[in-house]
């Protein structure tokens, strides 16, 4: 090989590779806009989500202390609710204002500090998200008694295929 022939060899390599160096740059961009709009598109849903969440646990504290009006003025038990009414107050007044990232970490010291509090606080947190999806619907058709029906006598037949109790006994044919 003459170095004419190499030099002509190697010029279609680099205008290969500086086309696909500059195709790849544009698919880069271009995933990094998607990641982009995909991130805010999260952050969106979330602070919603957050937003939807503090007024359902607003909303809680204010029942509870609708509910607090029928007993005695004063008991035990009227105290102990009124502070609980109150502090979910205060915590649905904090979570509005703090993003997601600040609302994880505050859970997480709360958790370590107070567990019981923590699983008391799950547990709220899981009646007002079930209220909230209850509320809101999911609009998908519940399935019939006939659809039921037939599910089960799938399910019945696959069991008694596999289920070796339903075998005859004895030495195999």
């Amino acid at each position: 090989m003459t170095d004419t022939q190499t030099t002509q060899g190697a010029f279609p390599m680099k205008e290969a590779g500086s086309m696909i160096g500059s195709d790849a740059t544009d698919i880069k961009t271009a995933a990094s806009q998607e990641f982009d709009q995909a991130v805010a598109g999260v952050r969106s849903k979330a602070d919603e989500a957050k937003t939807d969440a503090a007024s359902e646990v607003r909303d809680a504290a204010d029942a509870l202390r609708k509910a607090l009006e029928g007993l005695r003025g004063g008991s035990a038990q009227d105290r102990t609710l009124g502070q609980v009414a109150t502090s979910l107050a205060d915590m649905s007044d904090s979570v509005r204002g703090k993003d997601l990232g600040q609302i994880l970490q505050m859970a997480s010291t709360v958790a370590r500090a107070h567990p019981i509090l923590f699983l008391g606080s799950a547990a709220l947190l899981g009646f007002v998200v079930s209220r909230y999806a209850k509320a809101s619907g999911d609009g998908a058709p519940h399935t019939s008694s006939q659809q039921t029906a037939e599910i089960n006598t799938q399910i019945d037949a696959f069991v008694d295929d596999g289920n070796p109790n339903t075998q005859p006994a004895g030495p195999a044919a």
